[in-house]
């Protein structure tokens, strides 16, 4: 028989506390004071049903909840029935149809957790699923769009769940094109937002019908939060194009050019340098802008223009409008001399079907 040392035996007593003192936290855990012992990790429970949250939380008013309209592309889960999760498209009367029940259910008008409750409702009364745990979702609404047009990067129809705002509305286009003019148009769509959008207590989503103009070029230089006005599902952003002058004849480089980067107006010099200067031959004094309209006899204004003066700083430099043509006669054509406005015009209107700006 062998016999331990005092030192062995002090050993496996410091061991055997050890142990002791492991199993007694396991079992007794410790709590600081105002804190819930904490119970011991279980696995995943399989018919817990994940919180669902409601479309459009990220929005500015965190109290809407969506309302489901015709055409709505809804995503229904059932818990554990893969034969009844699907996407379902409302129908134009407001319903959808749920395979294995004997009716359609009325969709248009409710809640996304409104309807969840009606579809457990009506599979648990058929005897389908003993107790269903469903989430409906949103994945696509064309009544809860808004259509970005005019002067950017993408036009297209963007669906939008919630209230935006226009700086966020013209990210999703991608941005302003060169072209883009100073204003932004806003077109209310009264009916997406007064049917598709309550606000709790009021009744309201917001203004309702009318048109918006917004100063683009102010937005975006002092980003004033008064500009980026709110967005609603059903409106319309038409942004609009920066107006165009034309420089056509005896230049290197002719075309449109847009007076775009917030310039209202463009005066002749600029004009010329956009297009990339004077030819040789070019008849300085016999220069002209033509300008239409129904106003003017004849629908058009022809206003000379000297410029070797303009040139030399001996005369003014004028400035155009949006869809002026400046018209530099060649010396070494006759014809466009004899012709001069017409085959401006002509040239002009070739322009603009060429896209040659």
């Amino acid at each position: 028989m062998t016999f331990l040392s005092d030192r062995q035996w002090k050993r496996v007593a410091s061991i055997a506390t050890f142990l002791v003192l492991c199993t007694a936290l396991t079992c007794f855990p410790l709590s600081l004071p105002g804190q819930t012992p904490v119970a011991a990790t279980k696995g995943p429970d399989a018919s817990a049903v994940p919180p669902r949250q409601s479309v459009g939380a990220g929005s500015a008013n965190g109290n809407l909840e969506y309302v489901i309209d015709a055409d709505d592309v809804l995503e229904v889960y059932v818990l554990d029935v893969p034969q009844l999760s699907r996407d379902y498209r409302v129908s134009p009367d407001g319903t959808i149809m749920i395979p294995l029940l004997s009716s359609p259910l009325t969709a248009e008008g409710l809640t996304l957790d409104q309807l969840s409750a009606v579809i457990s409702t009506k599979l648990r009364a058929a005897g389908l699923v003993s107790h269903p745990h469903v989430i409906v979702t949103i994945k696509s609404s064309q009544a809860h769009a808004v259509a970005i047009s005019g002067a950017v990067q993408t036009p297209q129809i963007y669906p939008i769940l919630g209230p935006t705002t226009l700086l966020d509305v013209l990210s999703q286009a991608g941005g302003l094109a060169p072209d883009a003019g100073s204003t932004a148009i806003i077109t209310r769509g009264s009916a997406a937002i007064q049917t598709s959008w309550l606000e709790k207590g009021s009744g309201a989503a917001g203004p309702a019908g009318g048109t918006i103009k917004v100063n683009l070029r102010r937005l975006l230089a002092t980003g004033d939060p008064r500009l980026d006005v709110t967005i609603y599902p059903g409106d319309k952003v038409t942004v609009q194009r920066a107006g165009v002058v034309y420089v056509v004849g005896a230049v290197q480089r002719p075309g449109g050019f847009p007076m775009s980067s917030g310039r209202e107006r463009m005066t002749v010099l600029q004009a010329v340098a956009m297009g990339e200067g004077l030819k040789p031959t070019a008849l300085q004094k016999k220069a002209m802008i033509i300008r239409r309209g129904k106003q003017f006899p004849d629908g058009r204004e022809e206003i000379p223009v000297n410029l070797k003066k303009i040139l030399a700083g001996h005369a003014a430099d004028l400035g155009l409008e949006a869809n002026d043509i400046l018209f530099v006669p060649d010396s070494a054509s006759k014809q466009a001399m004899r012709r001069g406005a017409e085959v401006a015009i002509q040239i002009a209107t070739g322009l603009v079907i060429w896209g040659r700006y």
